[in-house]
């Protein structure tokens, strides 16, 4: 397993590394002036060079296509096919990916899982498939990248202990 498993999977499901740093620049930029998209597509293959994350995603793929393909047992096959809003299970794994960089990962998963920026809006509405983990765990990734990137920033203020 590596992370070019990982890229080349979700390039099948239509997600390109490019657009979840996309949204990690969307996330940042505010905070980050100078950062480049090339920074971001970095971050986001830091991220997905983690083991935890590969595992998570092949995981979470593998049941989006095999709801897909209605091979699910019942009731989660048709909880899959709902998007059943009160199911979890989806965000509870990316919950796992944003946490690898700490809290301001956990909060910028909240922002991406309600306001649905960029790639994640398009695997949101359904159109092409069933992308109930999916989603969410490029909104984990994404946040998980941007808070990479903000642990890193050389302008973050640094605070020194005063001397009496």
């Amino acid at each position: 397993m590596s992370m070019d498993l990982a890229e080349s999977m979700l390039s099948r499901r239509g997600v390109s590394v490019n657009s979840i740093a996309d949204i990690v620049l969307k996330l940042q930029q505010r905070y980050h002036p100078k950062l480049t998209i090339e920074q971001c597509e970095e971050s986001v293959r830091a991220v997905l060079g983690k083991r935890e994350v590969q595992y998570t995603l092949y995981t979470g793929i593998a049941l989006d296509e095999l709801a897909e393909k209605k091979l699910l047992p019942e009731p989660l096959q048709s909880i899959m096919e709902q998007d059943e809003p009160l199911y979890g299970v989806d965000e509870t794994m990316a919950l796992g990916v944003t946490s690898i960089y700490g809290m301001i990962g956990l909060t910028s998963f909240g922002y991406l899982d309600k306001e649905k920026i960029g790639v994640i809006e398009i695997l949101n509405e359904k159109s092409d498939g069933i992308h109930v983990f999916l989603d969410d765990l490029v909104a984990g990734i994404a946040a998980a990248a941007s808070s990479r990137i903000a642990h890193n920033n050389p302008d973050a203020a640094h605070y020194t202990a005063g001397s009496d």
